[in-house]
């Protein structure tokens, strides 16, 4: 469990990349977003990349507990109809309430492109693709290794259309009952089309 100055760390240090992008990610900058004393983030996290590096872990904790059972309800991965629902719960709140955490996430992705060394500190997407796999092999899918893997990634360009694409205008307002029902129709398609028998 991270501690009470983790959190307040990477919680301000995730809204100023939100807000700024990489480049508002400083240690002095996080100090003041968190209104700490200068030189706290730095006695914590010395370099930049280990400040990323705790950035990624605060965002992947806070992903991984949205998706194991935050709320309104954890996923039943055994029902396609309710996975379908809660997915879009999930996103629902990537799209409203957590908006920052989704564009510090996007942030950090892009950043390991030019960064090889932060790959594997983001092993991005790695616990939602167990699920998806499991999901897919328990609704009889044809390749679930191979299905999961393209769910998530759907599932991701729909959430990234949503945040920054032109889904973003379209769509209904985040955070609504409206883009909830919209979102669960869109992932209801996704896994019919993963679960169907191959011709």
């Amino acid at each position: 469990m991270p501690s009470d100055r983790f959190v307040v760390l990477t919680d301000a240090a995730i809204d100023l990349v939100a807000e700024l992008g990489m480049r508002g990610l400083t240690h002095r900058a996080v100090d003041t977003r968190a209104g700490l004393a200068q030189g706290t983030t730095s006695a914590y996290f010395r370099t930049r990349k280990a400040l990323i590096e705790a950035v990624v872990r605060r965002l992947a904790d806070l992903d991984q507990a949205d998706l194991e059972g935050g709320e309104p309800s954890p996923i039943d991965f055994g029902d396609t109809r309710a996975a379908a629902a809660g997915i879009a719960a999930v996103l629902d709140r990537w799209m409203s309430s957590g908006r920052a955490r989704t564009l510090a996430r996007y942030a950090c992705l892009l950043e390991a492109t030019h960064h090889p060394e932060l790959r594997t500190i983001l092993a991005y997407g790695d616990a939602s693709r167990a699920q998806a796999r499991a999901m897919l092999a328990a609704a009889g899918a044809p390749d679930p290794g191979r299905a999961g893997d393209h769910l998530v990634a759907c599932i991701d360009g729909l959430l990234f259309d949503r945040v920054a694409g032109a889904g973003a205008r379209s769509a209904p307002p985040p955070g609504t009952a409206e883009n909830r029902a919209d979102l669960t129709a869109a992932v209801t398609v996704l896994l019919q089309a993963f679960t169907a028998p191959r011709p």
